[in-house]
């Protein structure tokens, strides 16, 4: 897709509090936690979990048919499915995907319209009606606005950059299922057992394949978790540790609360700052430094501090992350 199709539609950052207050405006009590690990003892820790959202650096390959160890095409999916028909809308495209496959879906109004409208829709026509919601796209660009700074016009060359993509895993109807938005239909990576760690065990072995095909020690993925959120059963917990005297347990307990709110905190302030314009506050920093006669130095040493940097990912193979 060029960039001319993504119908004003912002890159999003793979991080857990964008994505929790994305949900916050669909009104759905989810909240969203980075997943370091995928050992049982980390999932479980989670409970309850609803979908993982997987974030991967997109290669032209990744559209090609599924292999049969990585999961068939499901024509006749019994679920909701959108494809993603704009640029820059796979983050979002990822989140709708996997609430429209979670039974009796707590949500605001606006979502459970949606939901409704696109009841046996194609997964093509689906993912246009989603992506033409004016309030949906709104809510995903409210924490990546569009830059105050334009460089075209200016006949600097083209970079190249590395493409990022978000799907999720989420058990539908007995089996775990892969929601790419750029897959013409869901991929069934097959049944999972009831008890145990459940669905989380196929999806897990799913995800550590596709991890293992990258290069040892590469970083170009991450891992979230779409899940309950755990204050107000930790909250409900306090309560009843208290009122039957358990004042041990209770002190547990509020330390996990403090652990919540402090997380919930350091959210809103990234979000407050990916809200706001920096540049009045970029330039007034400029015109002090060129005042002051130091902004010639500091330019050489940002040029300095970012060859080492170009330097290091070179023999790292990264490269800047944007969303396909």
């Amino acid at each position: 897709m060029s960039d001319e199709e993504s119908s004003g539609w912002e890159l999003t950052e793979s991080d857990p509090g964008v994505f929790t207050e994305l949900l916050k405006s669909l009104g759905v009590p989810y909240i969203v936690d980075d997943l370091c690990s995928l050992d049982p003892e980390s999932l479980y820790a989670l409970q309850p979990l609803h979908a993982l959202i997987f974030l991967f650096k997109w290669l032209p390959s990744a559209g090609s048919e599924p292999s049969s160890t990585a999961g068939q095409y499901d024509s006749d999916f019994p679920g909701f499915f959108a494809q993603q028909t704009v640029n820059n809308a796979c983050a979002t495209i990822a989140v709708i995907n996997a609430l429209g496959n979670i039974p009796s879906l707590p949500s605001g109004p606006q979502l459970a319209d949606l939901m409704s409208f696109t009841t046996g829709m194609d997964p093509q026509t689906c993912g246009m009606a989603v992506t033409s919601a004016d309030w949906l796209r709104e809510a995903h660009n409210a924490l990546s606005p569009p830059s105050a700074i334009s460089l075209d016009g200016l006949g600097l060359p083209k970079k190249t950059e590395d493409a990022y993509h978000f799907v999720v895993y989420i058990p539908v109807m007995g089996s775990v299922y892969e929601l790419d938005g750029l897959k013409p239909y869901p991929v069934r990576h097959g049944e999972y057992e009831e008890f145990g760690e459940g669905w989380l065990k196929t999806a897990r072995e799913v995800i550590e394949r596709r991890i293992g095909t990258y290069p040892a020690g590469a970083l170009e993925f991450s891992l979230l978790a779409l899940r309950d959120d755990p204050l107000p059963a930790l909250n409900a917990q306090l309560e009843h540790q208290r009122q039957s005297g358990r004042y041990s347990e209770a002190s547990a307990t509020l330390v996990k609360i403090g652990n919540e709110n402090s997380k919930r905190e350091r959210w809103s302030f990234e979000n407050s700052l990916r809200r706001h314009n920096h540049i009045g506050l970029v330039y007034a920093l400029l015109l002090g430094l060129a005042k002051a006669g130091l902004l010639q130095p500091a330019a050489e040493n940002a040029r300095q501090v970012m060859r080492e940097r170009i330097a290091r990912r070179r023999e790292m193979g990264d490269g800047d992350m944007e969303e396909e």
